[in-house]
């Protein structure tokens, strides 16, 4: 229900801008992009989703009156004049990045602007050069993003059944993240957790537990020693700044702290329950504790059925003579 919604204000969006940009005969293109295309986005209780849908026109469209090229910022104002309406309480707003839409259930959609060139090769082969409008225009590819993140996740996962299992750790990994209210703005970004996870990723077919676990574990360990994170898709392109970056530091402190919670999976006596509370404290969710409590109400259920059975048992051994057909003979 909750990606139904946020679809529907996707193509809400969509709508106002190409009514808003056509009649000014500005011609474009969008696509969806980042988390929500990679479907690696996780539930959030305040809302706070950040949707990506991506605005693409020719280059040669980006043009101010005397001919000359429109600045990033032009180019944005252009977008964020043409989703404007004046029923949002919160007005688009013009971002480093991107131009982004408020609305009032907590998320808001993000619209980066790119300007795309053709370009030909030596051999005479034309392809395309995307730029976002950033605060200049930088060379970006989010779709090929997308498309190597899911060949990833088709290659390296042990099955596709619900969506894969790389797919599925990328989402464990980022509900981590998340956990806390006071790590949103020091962790590693989500692109930063889909490259660490697809560099890192340990299948298995049969534990969905072991399989993260082992991740986490190899990503802890590659932090350990090397903090700078290549972007997958552009060479020589990095998403970390530095070689000491705050984010992929933060991260990896996290995961030093909080593994040590998950230590009890490793002992032969940890039972169901030592596992379901270590969960619960890792992610910092009630959930697994509920699994607890479940299970040991179903316990005391069975405990009283089995007392309930023994006590009727008790009963019809006082009652003498008694015939079971069901063995065909008699018992006391």
């Amino acid at each position: 229900a909750d990606q139904d919604e946020r679809r529907e204000r996707r193509n809400a969006n969509r709508n106002r801008l190409k009514s808003g940009l056509e009649k000014d005969g500005f011609r474009h293109d969008c696509r969806s992009q980042g988390s929500y295309a990679m479907f690696t986005m996780v539930q959030q209780s305040d809302n706070d989703y950040d949707i990506d849908d991506g605005v693409y026109f020719a280059k040669e469209i980006l043009k101010g009156p005397n001919g000359g090229d429109k600045s990033p910022t032009e180019a944005k104002e252009l977008v964020r004049k043409a989703v404007h309406s004046d029923t949002f309480k919160k007005p688009p707003e013009i971002q480093k990045n991107c131009v982004r839409v408020y609305y009032d259930q907590g998320y808001h959609v993000d619209l980066p602007v790119y300007r795309r060139t053709e370009v030909k090769d030596a051999l005479g082969r034309i392809t395309t050069k995307d730029e976002l409008a950033g605060s200049s225009w930088k060379e970006s590819d989010p779709i090929s993003v997308t498309s190597w993140f899911n060949n990833e996740n088709q290659r390296q996962s042990p099955d596709l059944k619900n969506g894969g299992q790389l797919r599925r750790v990328v989402r464990l990994l980022k509900k981590f993240a998340k956990s806390r209210d006071s790590w949103k703005d020091r962790i590693a970004t989500g692109f930063m957790i889909s490259t660490l996870v697809t560099e890192h990723f340990v299948q298995d077919s049969d534990r969905e537990d072991k399989s993260f676990y082992e991740t986490i574990k190899a990503i802890q360990s590659r932090l350990a020693w090397n903090l700078q994170i290549d972007h997958p898709t552009i060479p020589g392109e990095k998403l970390t700044k530095g070689v000491d970056d705050a984010r992929a530091k933060f991260l990896k402190e996290k995961l030093d702290t909080h593994l040590l919670v998950l230590d009890v999976l490793n002992n032969q006596s940890c039972t169901p329950d030592q596992a379901l509370n270590a969960w619960g404290k890792f992610f910092n969710d009630e959930f697994f504790g509920q699994q607890v409590e479940e299970s040991t109400s179903e316990s005391s259920a069975m405990l009283i059925s089995q007392a309930g059975l023994l006590s009727a048992e008790l009963e019809k051994s006082r009652q003498p003579n008694v015939v079971h057909k069901d063995g065909g003979g008699r018992y006391a």
